[in-house]
């Protein structure tokens, strides 16, 4: 074994001196379908496939304002790293253990004035991951002006993608959130219908080869990038945040001392399931940070103010919703807005101590504050210093509370991300789970930070209940939803309203919504439906939601299109759940691969013959071959558990 590792190094380190003569760099995943050739000199590098072209010459470099270090660069030493392997545990995603492995190859190089840039390309079987990094050391604070990476896809390229909303417009100028449906199969060169550009991940089809770009490994030293409005020739390149995406008197764009690494450019790369069951996200964010993590428990929610609205926000509703989580066995009752007018610290200690009886935590909302948005919601201005929010922090663990909700960010600025960051380090000291809402894409966050639980960035369910619009395009934006927003990270999409959504006619099935309760990944799933509306549901369908596993252990993807199917598998110990929602209101019927699991019985809740709210239940045996057909209504939806 030892003479074939060395070997292998040694056929590497001819490939690179070779590839030197020529001022080209190749270096490839662990099974070699997908191969990176850099050319430094040019600043320039490209993608491929199974041999077919990804993406075409792209650029990279990074402007600084001392240097320019997007040309003239000369190549000092290149070094590769071939067999590189991480192995890391989440309990709030796709994947409880997660091994990346890959091939690793620096590229040392220095400008015409000798200062320092370091390129790192890591190639895995999913996808390419690629860094800048400034080795040199230096106290004085180093500014990043642009950076020019571009990914340039060939002519032909489809894409998905969700535009970056407009900073400071929306409600109470709360802007950009991620809040936006998807732009679907449109031709790369579609210009984004907001001059913020487009947000991550983005999703695009180049002939035989699917790609999701996003970025991890974001730190507090660096800003939130997405990808411009304007892509030339199908050429998307890194948008920093506008102007007033930021703290008053604090960074917008990226500056820090020496040394620096930049975060990771991830480009997934593979078939539709590849992509589907990759976890590069969090594969190249930071590892956790030393906490106490017994206070770390995922789990499922009620919450009132998604269907009711602000008047429940009192006691005696709140009350009734500790009850209704306690029935259902979930282990969390979020509050909202206004509670310490409408309750009050002191009642709100007394639903904590009633729902410790219950076995039930509690989690509130909070206004994130500041001057970057004119919500008027409290509780407000208590989290934005150190020193208020420890004392703040303090009290809730006083009280017993076991979660925050931080809502109405203000966008991607370095000082806005470096106060995402301090939230959630501040939060762990006083064991207090995390929920960014009105907020930026959490960008592997959930690894570092193991504390934080989940993040809306998403047009979730709450704007389903103002539009009628916006409840109409909810099949396809779902399935948008599940298939990119949610790939690498947890999204809190409040979904799963199973009988009615007050002035607004639902579109799909109650089985489309109980499906969502397995397609959306959330460490903590905040449910939309009501004590009421479960009151309508059959038995056996509360039965599944009462023994739903509160985290993953794996994932396969079954089948799917963006925007018009999503059929996904979930495994929680020795079970197997089973979901599919159809994102088209065309009957389909599918013919699923379910070899993984032939020979096992699996109880399926599929919807009722009667109307859109009811359900049925039958027991089906998966047939030695594998193969399972299953019917589907326009916009419906289905789950099965395998024992």
């Amino acid at each position: 074994m030892k003479l074939i590792i060395l070997s292998f190094n040694f056929l590497l380190c001819v490939l690179c001196a070779n590839a030197q003569k020529s001022g080209t760099y190749l270096v490839s995943g662990p099974d070699k379908k997908i191969e990176v050739t850099c050319n430094p000199v040019q600043a320039i590098y490209s993608v491929k496939y199974k041999g077919e072209i990804v993406l075409t010459d792209s650029k990279m470099g990074i402007k600084r304002g001392d240097e320019d270090f997007s040309k003239d660069l000369e190549v000092l030493r290149t070094s590769i790293s071939p067999g590189m392997q991480d192995n890391y545990t989440l309990s709030n995603a796709k994947k409880r253990n997660v091994t990346y492995r890959a091939n690793q190859l620096v590229i040392e190089t220095k400008t015409i004035s000798g200062k320092r840039m370091n390129v790192i390309f890591q190639v895995s079987n999913d996808g390419v991951a690629f860094r800048y990094e400034f080795p040199e050391y230096s106290d004085d604070l180093k500014t990043i002006t642009a950076e020019t990476t571009s990914f340039h896809f060939p002519e032909g390229t489809r894409a998905w993608l969700q535009p970056k909303t407009e900073a400071q417009t929306g409600f109470e100028h709360t802007n950009p959130s991620y809040e936006a449906h998807y732009m679907m199969d449109i031709p790369v060169g579609t210009p984004s219908s907001s001059t913020n550009g487009w947000v991550y991940p983005a999703l695009f089809k180049s002939k035989n080869a699917w790609v999701i770009i996003t970025e991890s490994g974001l730190e507090s030293n660096y800003c939130g990038t997405a990808l411009q409005q304007f892509s030339n020739d199908g050429e998307y390149r890194i948008n920093f945040p506008q102007p007033a995406e930021k703290i008053a008197g604090g960074a917008l764009n990226p500056e820090s001392t020496l040394p620096w690494k930049t975060p990771w450019r991830i480009i997934a790369v593979g078939d539709l399931k590849t992509i589907m069951e990759s976890t590069l996200g969090t594969d190249l964010a930071l590892p956790a940070k030393e906490m106490d993590a017994s206070f770390i428990k995922p789990g499922k929610a009620s919450w009132s103010w998604v269907l009711e609205k602000d008047g429940a926000t009192i006691y005696p509703v709140q009350k009734k919703y500790i009850d209704y989580a306690a029935d259902m066995k979930w282990q969390y009752c979020l509050i909202d807005a206004n509670w310490d007018q409408t309750i009050g610290y002191e009642a709100v200690k007394m639903l904590a101590d009633y729902a410790k009886q219950k076995n039930v935590g509690l989690l509130l909302w909070y206004n994130s504050a500041g001057d970057w948005n004119t919500v008027k919601f409290t509780p407000k201005d208590k989290l934005v210093s150190h020193t208020d929010r420890i004392k703040e922090f303090a009290r809730l663990q006083d009280m017993g509370i076991k979660g925050i909700k931080i809502d109405f960010f203000g966008g991607d600025g370095q000082s806005m991300i470096a106060y995402y960051q301090d939230i959630l380090e501040d939060a762990a000291k006083y064991h207090l789970l995390v929920n960014f809402h009105g907020a930026t894409l959490p960008r592997g966050w959930q690894r570092t930070y193991p504390n934080l639980m989940t993040a809306e960035a998403v047009f979730g369910y709450e704007m389903i209940t103002f539009s009628q619009d916006a409840a109409n395009k909810m099949p396809e934006h779902a399935v948008m939803s599940s298939m990119v927003r949610n790939v690498f990270d947890p999204m809190d999409f409040t979904p799963m309203c199973l009988y009615q959504i007050p002035n607004i006619k639902r579109v799909t099935t109650a089985a489309f919504e109980l499906a969502t309760a397995i397609t959306f990944l959330s460490g903590i799933q905040h449910y939309a439906e009501t004590p009421d509306g479960m009151e309508h549901v059959p038995e056996f369908v509360k039965g599944f939601l009462r023994g739903l596993p509160n985290s993953w252990d794996d994932v396969k993807f079954i089948d799917g299109y963006p925007g018009k199917l999503y059929v996904i598998a979930r495994k929680s110990g020795n079970k197997w759940y089973l979901a599919g929602i159809n994102g088209e209101k065309a009957t389909k019927t599918l013919t699923l691969d379910l070899s993984f699991l032939k020979n096992r019985t699996g109880n399926f809740i599929t919807s009722g013959m009667d109307s859109n709210n009811s359900f049925d239940s039958k027991r089906f045996k998966v047939a030695s071959a594998g193969k399972v057909k299953i019917d589907l209504k326009g916009n419906d939806g289905f789950v099965a558990v395998f024992e």
